[in-house]
């Protein structure tokens, strides 16, 4: 009888904690420092609730040291942290924390520990990263690869033309964090939203691309000559978002106002996010395309994967949470059932290219109502 912890209790840590409750014989403790998240998951059969500072590595550990696996859904500030103590435990772990650290370093680590760490196992990074890796070992030779991907609300508002599927802190470092992207095969540095670009997706209409850091590990792992992620929004997003950071709203520096010092990103989050929250059952979108074109067999072929997913009315679970929650408790089944049980640190192109792995993945989330469409084209 699988016992799971899963440190977060968010939007998506709590739909991860009831999918993984909803599975036979799978017990649950939910742990957050917030008792109205936990709320969401309060009372629910087989899932226990701690609440407790995920912050403290001494409760990471207590938590990890009792429990056959770990699930991450902190906020990505914590996530590098809690990873290293899960790894000294001797605890398997799955993690959608999206840490700025380099994950990979802990790889040493956690084969001296024995257990399998699985990273960035959401839709993006996760999902896409797994798409691009299998796109590239089916071809002789990849030239390309594209991931576009994005989280929209269903219907359209002024002046924001957004809403926040997860954590505020995340949203706002996409829009600063510089964006790694490949061209030449040499890793170039651009910055956060630039390089705007129309984009039109079938069932949604015309959006706006713009660079984000969303490459993550493929940078590194695919030797694919030109390699970029971008996300999508809305047209109109990007420029309110450039003039929040141009403004200096994004910034993490304290700024002094009436003799009080105050850090601008924590208060346009505080200030903001209420405008940006999803009410209860108002529909969000997830749409992500992933393009790896070469050649195979001589001839220039394109693989493309696109995802158009909804809100389920049945469950309430938005697209986001359910794209992002359930790639990850689906691997986590894996993990603990033996079919991924190798000790490392894996990012999830590494585990996309085994026999049969990538199938499973897409079976269930299939079983979970999120749906991927494969195309193969000839050029």
């Amino acid at each position: 009888m699988p016992k799971a912890v899963v440190l977060g209790c968010g939007k998506v840590g709590s739909v991860m904690a009831r999918d993984l409750a909803g599975s036979e014989g799978w017990t649950v403790v939910s742990a957050d420092p917030s008792e109205d998240s936990l709320a969401q998951v309060s009372g629910l059969e087989d899932i226990e609730t701690r609440c407790v500072d995920c912050s403290d590595q001494d409760v990471v550990r207590e938590l990890a040291e009792s429990h056959d696996i770990v699930l991450g859904a902190l906020p990505s500030t914590l996530g590098y942290r809690a990873m290293e103590t899960t790894i000294r435990t001797g605890t398997p772990m799955c993690d959608i924390s999206f840490m700025t650290d380099d994950f990979l370093a802990l790889d040493e680590l956690a084969k001296e520990h024995g257990v399998t760490v699985i990273p960035d196992c959401g839709v993006a990074p996760g999902m896409s990263n797994m798409l691009s890796g299998w796109g590239v070992s089916k071809l002789d030779r990849a030239d390309f690869v594209e991931i576009l991907v994005g989280g929209i609300p269903r219907e359209r508002f002024q002046p924001w033309e957004y809403k926040a599927g997860f954590s505020p802190y995340d949203v706002i470092e996409e829009y600063v964090r510089p964006s790694r992207v490949v061209e030449n095969g040499e890793i170039v540095i651009k910055e956060a939203l630039s390089e705007p670009e129309l984009i039109d997706f079938p069932g949604i209409g015309t959006l706006e691309s713009f660079n984000t850091d969303g490459l993550r590990t493929l940078a590194e792992t695919l030797d694919v000559p030109t390699m970029r992620e971008r996300t999508m929004r809305y047209p109109g997003h990007i420029a309110l978002a450039r003039a929040f950071r141009d403004t200096g709203l994004f910034s993490e520096e304290p700024v002094e106002v009436d003799g009080v010092q105050v850090v601008p990103r924590a208060l346009l989050a505080k200030l903001l996010f209420p405008k940006w929250t999803f009410e209860p059952m108002e529909e969000d979108i997830t749409v992500m395309r992933v393009v790896v074109e070469g050649e195979l067999d001589g001839v220039p072929t394109r693989l493309k994967w696109d995802l158009l997913d909804r809100l389920d009315p049945v469950t309430g679970f938005t697209s986001m949470s359910r794209t992002t929650g359930f790639t990850c408790t689906v691997v986590a089944r894996m993990m603990m059932d033996g079919t991924l049980k190798t000790p490392g640190v894996f990012a999830p192109e590494m585990i996309a290219t085994e026999d049969g792995i990538l199938d499973a993945i897409l079976a269930g989330l299939a079983e979970r109502g999120v749906h991927y469409t494969a195309h193969m084209e000839s050029q």
